[in-house]
């Protein structure tokens, strides 16, 4: 079979290299560099060309392709055609993909890019002043609609804060919140359209590595480099240099060809890795080569091309091109540059078209048929021959120095045809523009690349038109682009510059530079436009307003929402009738945690812009944060009557029915969300919480697994049915998925903090303490992480470290959450003073918390105050807080005051509230057991099983039943019966339970397994244990060590009673008798229940059994604490 015949523009380009000249050395080295072995100090990996405008740097980097490609590399170019990063990797995809290597990971990913951008920048556009009326078709805004909620999917995020723990809440609120409003799929989506370089680039990186096999080498060729280099320095250094995204494959080779050489700061620790190309002008010898190599010998023409090119060499090989060996071809001086050019072309169609073609920044077919005359329409074959212009990526573009000679005659020889042309050519682009607009508003539109283009091309036409006359339009064009993208801005920034060099209006151009310097900005580069933008004075008074809330949603996506509600105030103060800026100003406070105000902004929003999809989300969600549910349900019905098929209006209906209790109508509105998409992971996600809350496990898991099929990369999805494995105690399957999370995003917090209580509850405690330790580390002011590693620290003894968290997570919360949590802390420690100051300050935050009321009111009765406690008890009561919930806490109140008759009336009367709640039955369970009815607080704990079999409280205290009653047997069995589910409530009290039982049985080998275990564990409960077996079975003395140590640690929580009854039995078994003594008088004051003097008395049972112990001593002790728990039976039983 005969080889493909080559294209035309195959055949155009071989005419074009088959005269290059000179540049021998540079391409020379280049070739060599891929015979010399990757790991020699002589390979370079990079190399860097520069040099002044036409001193040839893409002709030579024309030739290097043409090497690399005879080394059977694969390899693309980009040029200043790109606008981002994002930008450049599509490219180099698509040209790796025409020579038959796809890079198929990145392609999808970049997919995903573009849609969700799209859905975000359709979701903010109905919120954005000029916002067209029309508007997608139903079937396609359901779609795009679904992707609103993403920020809201991920766990504690505003309204759907009641859906998880509190501590979820507290740590991702404001952070998700802050990202783009209207909302994406989920926090991956988040990622990839707030930061796409940091998600794209490991996935670029890998496909190189992955393609490293395919062929000997990849090349990689970026031109016009000082155009890209503001945005592709950074990141080519992070890839080549830093390895930020993974280490890129060995055989890659990068050449940069621009007109500044290496930017230090960038390249600066990469010398020795990089050559380095200075290119100069041709000399003398080069040139006359080129000359000759054209035919033309003639000293005089040579002498005039030297004089008219100044040895660059687009000029010298433009006039050479059809130069004669005719001294007055060259030598007339009264002709310019740009007629040498084209002195040679005969026709006067074909000149003027050539002439025409200048005006276009770049031209394809359709721009060249805008521009040429009707005689010239056929003649685009032969301009792309044109020894100036050059191909890329199908386009044709003059070189610069030619193309600047070129109009610069024109304008000076007829300003008004100038005009009259770059007029044509913005309507020209503005009719393309307007033809794919589609409808859409504007940041969807500044969102689409085409579209981008042409409307960049429009702006430099009409600016080159009207220099000055259009800048506050184009300026105005800006904002909108600054909701969009650094690209977006970079393209109406580089018009202003082209165009202000272009017509020589210095205050144009200077735009321009500004704006592009201010991109250069790594980290707020657009935020720094938009300084730019409201310092110049180019704006208009509604244009100032709405810059000042692009700025201030700029400021909320890095966190910085004190700022950001300043420029909300100041784009009101400019436009007190802007839904936008209202409507900014609403998602601000919301953000802060000013609902209330939030909500009066989104009114006022609503006023000015009514039935406004985004504004009426935003309503409804900050209604659900308020707990407004029947309002928000108003407003989520308001919006289904304006799209009946509006995904994320039926699922956040849905949300509020669960909360309203109406499960059966949020699992329908939650349905109907996914017939819609059957592909929206929020609805997923939280249907498969209501199935969990009415204990339908298996469809409640098949929703999450189907969100895994649609997701199955999302760390999101993965966390979340980790911690649906964690909430139900499956923790081993917690611990895997949630990795899996963490290994997907390894800056999780969230993940990282649920693994860390999946492992605690498996007792991996140093596991856990890493885990945990993670968490606070990515997330400094993580709340719900901070809390539990307290709590981890308490099991191990690290009391100075357990209460430094608690203190940390109380000043990073500043709302009622972590008080709380540091206040029942307290409370159990009996530091009643100082958790009542918890609970003080908690309701200076929020005063009508009914939960905080009923809590004081505990606290209060420990300490005295009985009439203020029941003042805090009916308080909590008259504010909505679940009545039986407040009798209980009252009812626990009196009992540890000995008030058990009115402790059972209050139990009996919560029952009688709620008779269907299984829970109340423990707790008059414990009343019983606290004046040793062991009769029937069995009765009301079977009662309980029977109402709710799974309850583990209750299957955990029929333990402590039969165990105190001497059934010892009875309850090893109900301990086996039960082992997986108590093991899941409470490990180290499940074990303590098996070690008291085995012990008080006389099983002291089964016991002292168990209190090894309990020691290793949990230190504040096995330093008490150990000592116990270890004296059982060799003796008080050499117990010793261990009382100590069980001294030293002190009792695990309790009440004050308890903790001293512990520590007396410690002190004897240290032989401190009368230490011992005054510790139990202590205690007895402190009102102990019959359960903790039986508690005792078996302590001293088993410490009786110790070989060696003064029994003398420790007998009457046994007899008086048998004594004291008899007449306590007998007195409140």
């Amino acid at each position: 079979m005969g080889s493909a015949r080559p294209s035309m523009q195959e055949l155009i380009e071989r005419r074009k290299r088959g005269g290059f000249i000179g540049r021998r050395a540079e391409i020379d080295r280049f070739r060599t560099n891929f015979d010399v072995p990757l790991d020699d100090e002589r390979h370079s990996f990079v190399f860097h060309i520069h040099g002044m405008a036409g001193v040839g740097k893409s002709s030579l980097l024309q030739e290097l392709r043409q090497v690399a490609t005879q080394r059977q590399a694969i390899t693309a170019t980009l040029d200043e055609t790109v606008n981002s990063v994002p930008e450049a990797m599509a490219a180099i995809s698509a040209q790796f993909a025409a020579q038959g290597f796809e890079l198929k990971a990145l392609d999808k990913m970049l997919s995903t890019y573009r849609q969700r951008r799209h859905e975000a920048e359709l979701a903010s556009a109905a919120a954005e002043p000029g916002a067209g009326a029309a508007s997608p078709s139903a079937g396609s805004m359901a779609v795009a609609q679904a992707g609103l909620i993403g920020l809201g999917m991920v766990p504690g995020v505003g309204a759907f804060a009641g859906a998880v723990d509190p501590a979820q809440v507290a740590h991702q609120a404001d952070r998700l919140r802050a990202a783009i409003s209207p909302r994406l799929r989920d926090h991956d989506d988040v990622q990839l359209v707030l930061e796409p370089v940091k998600v794209l680039s490991p996935v670029f990186v890998a496909e190189l590595n992955r393609l490293a096999g395919a062929k000997p080498w990849i090349v990689l060729f970026f031109d016009t480099y000082e155009r890209t280099a503001p945005f592709l320095d950074p990141w080519l250094a992070d890839v080549i240099v830093n390895g930020r995204y993974g280490s890129p494959p060995g055989n890659a080779v990068f050449a940069l060809a621009g007109q500044h050489g290496p930017d230090p700061s960038c390249w600066r620790d990469f010398t020795g890795y990089m050559t380095e190309y200075a290119l100069d002008p041709f000399t003398e010898s080069e040139v006359r080569q080129l000359l000759a190599s054209k035919g033309v010998v003639e000293e005089q023409v040579v002498r005039d091309v030297l004089e008219l090119s100044d040895c660059l060499p687009v000029l010298v090989k433009t006039l050479a091109e059809h130069a004669h060996n005719d001294p007055g071809t060259v030598s007339d001086p009264a002709a310019t540059a740009v007629e040498r050019f084209l002195w040679w072309e005969q026709d006067p169609e074909l000149r003027k078209a050539a002439l025409a073609c200048a005006f276009p920044r770049r031209l394809d077919e359709d721009v060249f048929r805008a521009v040429v005359d009707a005689e010239a329409v056929a003649s685009y074959a032969w301009l792309r021959r044109l020894p100036f212009a050059s191909d890329r990526a199908g386009r044709v573009l003059y070189h610069d120095v030619v193309r600047k000679m070129m109009l610069r005659l024109q304008r000076t020889r007829s300003p008004h045809r100038w005009s009259a042309r770059h007029e044509h050519l913005a309507r020209t682009y503005g009719q393309w523009r307007a033809e794919i607009a589609d409808g859409r508003g504007p940041d969807e539109l500044w969102a689409d690349e085409v579209w981008r283009e042409l409307r960049a091309e429009e702006v430099y036409h009409d600016l080159c038109a009207r220099p000055r006359a259009a800048v506050p339009d184009v300026l105005g064009d800006i904002v909108d682009a600054c909701r969009t993208d650094a690209a977006a801005v970079r393209v109406c920034a580089q018009a202003l510059c082209d165009a202000g060099e272009q017509t020589e209006t210095e205050d144009t151009a200077a735009w321009g530079r500004e704006l592009l310097s201010a991109l250069t900005q790594e980290a707020n580069g657009v935020l720094a436009a938009l300084g730019v933008l409201l310092e110049g004075g180019g704006l208009s008074t509604p244009k100032r307003a709405e810059a000042h809330c692009v700025r201030a949603q700029l400021l909320r996506r890095s966190r910085e929402y004190e700022r950001a509600l300043a420029e909300c105030h100041r784009a009101v103060a400019l436009d007190a009738d802007s839904a936008t800026a209202h409507y900014e100003r609403g998602v601000t406070l919301s953000i802060l945690g000013d609902q209330t105000a939030a909500l009066a902004e989104l009114d006022r929003a609503d006023q000015l812009r009514p039935d406004d999809r985004a504004i009426l989300f935003e309503r409804g969600d900050v209604l659900q944060e308020l707990e407004r549910h029947e309002d928000a349900l108003a407003v989520f019905d308001h919006m289904l009557l304006l799209d009946q098929v509006d995904a994320v209006a039926w699922a956040c209906r849905a949300y509020s029915k669960h909360v309203l209790g109406d499960d059966d109508e949020a699992l329908a509105g939650f349905g109907r969300s996914l017939e819609i998409n059957d592909k929206y992971l929020w609805a997923l996600v939280h249907r498969a919480e209501v199935y969990r809350s009415l204990a339908r496990l298996d469809e409640s898991f098949a929703d999450l697994d189907r969100a895994v099929e649609i997701s199955a990369d999302s760390a999101w999805i993965a966390s979340e049915r980790g911690d649906a494995y964690r909430l139900v105690g499956r923790y081993e399957d917690a611990v895997e998925e949630l990795g899996r999370a963490c290994a997907l995003e390894p800056e999780h917090a969230s993940a990282h903090a649920g693994r860390g209580y999946a492992l605690a509850a498996l007792h991996r405690v140093e596991e856990a303490r890493t885990a945990f330790d993670r968490a606070v580390e990515i997330e400094p002011d993580y709340v719900w992480a901070l809390v539990q590693r307290a709590q981890l620290r308490q099991g191990t003894g690290d009391e100075r470290g357990r209460w430094a968290d608690l203190d940390r997570a109380v000043e990073a919360d500043g709302g009622v959450w972590a008080l709380v949590v540091r206040g029942i802390a307290r409370w159990e420690e009996d530091q009643n003073a100082e958790s009542l100051a918890d609970y003080d300050l908690a309701l200076e935050r929020d005063a009508d918390n009914g939960r905080l009321r009923a809590l004081r009111g505990s606290v209060l009765m420990d300490l005295g105050r009985d009439t203020e406690a029941y003042a805090e008890f009916d308080r909590a009561v008259e504010l909505g807080h679940d009545h039986a919930d407040v009798l209980t806490r009252r009812s626990r109140a009196h009992r540890k005051r000995w008030r058990f008759r009115e402790a059972l009336q209050d139990v009996e009367e919560a029952l009688a509230v709620e008779p269907g709640r299984a829970s109340l039955h423990n707790d008059r369970a414990e009343v019983h057991i606290a004046v040793g009815d062991l009769s029937s607080a069995r009765t009301s704990l079977d009662r309980c099983v029977a109402a709710e079999a799974g309850n583990a409280y209750a299957h955990s205290r029929i333990v402590d039943v039969l165990t105190l009653s001497g059934r010892y047997d009875e309850a090893l069995r109900v301990l086996d019966a039960h082992r997986v589910m108590l093991r899941q409530y409470d490990a180290v009290e499940a074990a303590r339970q098996l070690w008291f039982a085995e012990a008080l049985a006389g099983r002291w080998q089964r016991a002292r397994r168990e209190a090894e275990w309990l020691y290793v564990t949990d230190i504040r409960y096995g330093a008490h244990t150990m000592a116990m077996a270890v004296g059982l079975q060799d003796g008080a003395r050499d117990a010793e060590p261990l009382w100590d140590e069980a001294r030293r640690r002190g009792p695990r929580a309790g009440t004050a009673a308890y903790r001293n009854l512990e520590l007396a039995l410690v002190s004897w078994g240290r032989g401190r008798w009368t230490v011992g003594d005054q510790l139990y008088a202590e205690g007895i004051a402190l009102y102990p229940d019959w359960e903790d003097l039986t508690n005792l008395l078996d302590g001293l049972v088993l410490l009786a059994r110790f070989p060696g112990v003064e029994y003398a001593l420790l007998g009457p002790r046994l007899s008086r604490v048998a004594g004291e728990r008899d007449l306590f039976r007998a007195r409140h039983g």
